[in-house]
């Protein structure tokens, strides 16, 4: 089932020469009406007007948060305001919001590329989607509402919060789609066992999760315990929101609108590219945006992309499910640790909760991690002899998947701060 067939399996031959046509396109449009990008081909002594292959992206320059943040708030767009129907923005909370603007056919074109994630995802026009993603700023709530209009779907823009009330409106207005946060959904599924919900009553069928990275491990637990399909879907604010990229019902690596952005995959350090199918950081240009075009955007994301053909008929490569951020994966000791590899661990533990937090704290001149795991309450007061073979054997395997050692403590049901957003999983203290 595809929305735009004909993009969606293109020939890789014409979707090169559609990508070129529109990255030239793009580069006249930065060079001639946003200074920044203007002064950095100047800088490089770049010709907007020479680009011949999509080889020559590498010689153009990355953008960084940070210069979305040195322009705020109108500084990056491309067009005058009187152009611009809609702005979004970045929370702020880690240093100045990032600012975002879009056309009216930008609007459109966001609205299909969503409208395609969700058509490959299994929703139709005779679905009820309920979006449990914050509306307002944060481009989650409104990408999927507009895409899930498109499609002709039912949509319940009940935002996020008030977990009673999300449950109560998923048994009345017979939801069959929920939009969310994965670590969302986990804390809906508690909620509805300690309501008693019968979820054979319910009408759900499908989850499309983003927001945050999440493992094969919580995708099996979100299924299991909600009874639905759960697909991924990725975006960020910068580039567009969601709708860059999501799976199909294969459920094996995230389908990237290439038609709309290029994507590199590069050593966050050295800012090579990566060898084909390596982890990297994924770097994104924009090649449709009117209002708010980026050239070579350093997500932070990490992520590998996948060559080979998928059973589901769309020639749009494949990116694996984000694995972790380039500025928030943990060195200890030498050694790269992403959360996304202790909670795989740790959901294959019996006994443990889908609930955790991880403690990294300075030790004299080393670093030292801690894992806090929530537990069923027959183990948490339990004897003190099975509590330390629990412990022992989740410090037993995760030395085995991180290749160091950690602490482990384990805590009580219910005593990890929960999160109706994003899940806060890494305390780090060596900032403190």
């Amino acid at each position: 089932m595809y929305w735009e067939q004909e993009y969606e399996c293109m020939t890789r031959d014409d979707l090169q020469q559609l990508q070129l046509e529109r990255l030239q396109s793009t580069l006249f449009r930065v060079a001639t009406h946003v200074p920044f990008y203007r002064q950095k081909f100047k800088e490089l002594g770049i010709d907007p007007d020479g680009f011949r292959s999509l080889d020559e992206l590498r010689t153009l320059p990355f953008t960084t948060k940070q210069d979305l943040r040195d322009n705020y708030p109108y500084g990056l767009f491309a067009v005058p305001l009187r152009d611009i129907v809609r702005v979004h923005a970045s929370s702020g909370t880690t240093g100045q919001a990032t600012v975002v603007g879009y056309t009216a056919n930008d609007i459109k074109r966001w609205s299909n590329m969503v409208a395609r994630v969700l058509t490959a995802a299994g929703v139709t026009k005779d679905d009820v989607v309920q979006i449990a993603f914050g509306y307002g700023m944060f481009t989650g709530g409104f990408g999927l509402h507009y895409g899930a209009e498109r499609v002709g779907a039912s949509v319940i823009p009940i935002s996020s919060g008030n977990t009673k009330r999300q449950i109560q409106i998923m048994q009345d207005f017979r939801t069959t789609a929920l939009v969310c946060t994965p670590s969302y959904a986990l804390l809906l599924a508690d909620a509805m066992e300690e309501m008693h919900i019968n979820l054979s009553a319910l009408c759900l069928k499908f989850g499309l999760f983003g927001g945050e990275p999440w493992s094969e491990a919580m995708r099996a637990e979100i299924q299991n315990r909600l009874n639905i399909i759960a697909t991924d879907n990725y975006g960020l604010s910068e580039v567009m929101g969601p709708g860059v990229a999501g799976e199909c019902r294969e459920r094996h690596g995230l389908h990237i609108n290439e038609d709309h952005f290029l994507i590199e995959v590069i050593n966050p350090e050295t800012l090579e590219p990566v060898a084909p199918g390596e982890i990297g950081e994924l770097v994104i240009t924009t090649l449709t945006k009117e209002a708010f075009p980026v050239i070579r955007y350093r997500t932070r994301d990490l992520t590998r992309l996948i060559p080979e053909p998928c059973p589901c008929g769309r020639t749009l490569t494949r990116m694996e499910r984000v694995l972790g951020r380039s500025d928030d994966m943990l060195i200890i000791k030498g050694v790269n640790v992403y959360p996304s590899q202790i909670e795989a661990v740790l959901f294959e533990i019996e006994g443990t909760k889908p609930h955790y937090q991880i403690v990294v704290e300075r030790d004299g001149r080393l670093d030292k991690i801690t894992v806090l795991v929530e537990v069923i309450e027959s183990i948490f007061f339990d004897e003190m002899k099975k509590q330390r073979q629990l412990i022992d054997e989740i410090k037993r395997r995760l030395a085995s998947e991180l290749g160091i050692g950690v602490e482990v403590k384990l805590v009580e049901e219910k005593s990890l701060e929960r999160s109706e957003g994003k899940a806060k999983r890494v305390i780090d203290k060596r900032k403190l």
